[in-house]
């Protein structure tokens, strides 16, 4: 009988687990009990995130998962608990650089795009919100986006209503060396955001509010070929929603924040995987 071919999620467990390798240690301390590694724990947020479902619903299934187990090489399944305490462990700075390495097998070049975009804080029925007139504040998500591969580059989370002229510059210094063009929208028109992207020899391509006919002109003469590949961070925006959901379960602010990261993780590496399955396809 032929082997059973590998699966696209067994795919992305082999490649959530070179990522981990890359970024975090084996074990957390010295310490430590040693039962479970620091790596597959991240592994298993991961594949939570990925599956869209609770830590119970996971652990569930990981008992029919025998191939993922073993790629895994656990010989016992975690309690929803210990996956619990293990997300509270791993600071937000772990996920930050998760997210740097998952970019390192994308071919990227340079031309970004910025956008902002709303996540729920609690899973409610639209429905039923709507009949009690609640108010769901959302979490402001800034997503920095490579327009290539559609990889995000980083992200910016906040709970208050910062405008994204105030947001754009932080994103900007941080990841100066991988953006070569910026492109965004009017709301994103700042004279001090420009200048501040050609002080790191960054091209902006931003449109102007138009207040008067020269704001019209400088908008006319915008490379529409290059400011169009802004759409897609609206695209990624739109997918992350889609396939992770566009809420987050944590109650906590700060885990939040960390689950929204998390996302992003589990997106560039399916992007990776996708990417290589298209080379390999081509002749």
């Amino acid at each position: 009988m032929d082997p059973l071919p590998k699966s696209r999620l067994l795919h992305f467990v082999e490649r959530a687990i070179v990522l981990a390798r890359r970024a975090v240690s084996r074990f957390s301390t010295r310490y430590s009990r040693k039962r479970f590694s620091l790596r597959q724990h991240v592994v298993l947020l991961c594949l939570k995130v990925k599956k869209t479902t609770t830590y119970r619903d996971l652990v569930d299934e990981l008992i029919e998962m025998p191939r993922i187990l073993d790629a895994l090489g656990l010989d016992s399944i975690p309690a929803p608990s210990t996956l619990c305490k293990a997300f509270d462990r791993l600071e937000m700075a772990v996920w930050q650089v998760l997210l740097n390495v998952s970019l390192a097998d994308l071919p990227l070049n340079g031309v970004t795009g910025i956008d902002a975009s709303g996540f729920e804080r609690a899973h409610a029925s639209t429905h039923y919100t709507r009949r009690a007139n609640l108010t769901i504040q959302q979490l402001k998500t800034t997503l920095l986006v490579d327009t290539a591969t559609n990889a995000v580059l980083d992200i910016h989370v906040t709970t208050t209503r910062k405008h994204d002229t105030q947001i754009a510059p932080q994103i900007v210094k941080r990841n100066a060396e991988s953006i070569a063009i910026l492109t965004g929208d009017k709301g994103y028109d700042d004279q001090k955001l420009r200048l501040l992207a050609r002080d790191h020899d960054i091209r902006p391509l931003i449109k102007h509010r138009e207040f008067i006919s020269l704001h019209k002109a400088w908008n006319a003469r915008l490379d529409s070929n290059l400011y169009h590949r802004r759409n897609m961070s609206e695209t990624v925006n739109a997918t992350i929603k889609q396939k992770f959901g566009a809420f987050v379960r944590s109650r906590r602010w700060w885990k939040q924040f960390r689950e929204l990261v998390i996302k992003c993780v589990v997106y560039n590496l399916e992007r990776s995987i996708a990417i290589s399955h298209e080379e390999c396809e081509c002749p």
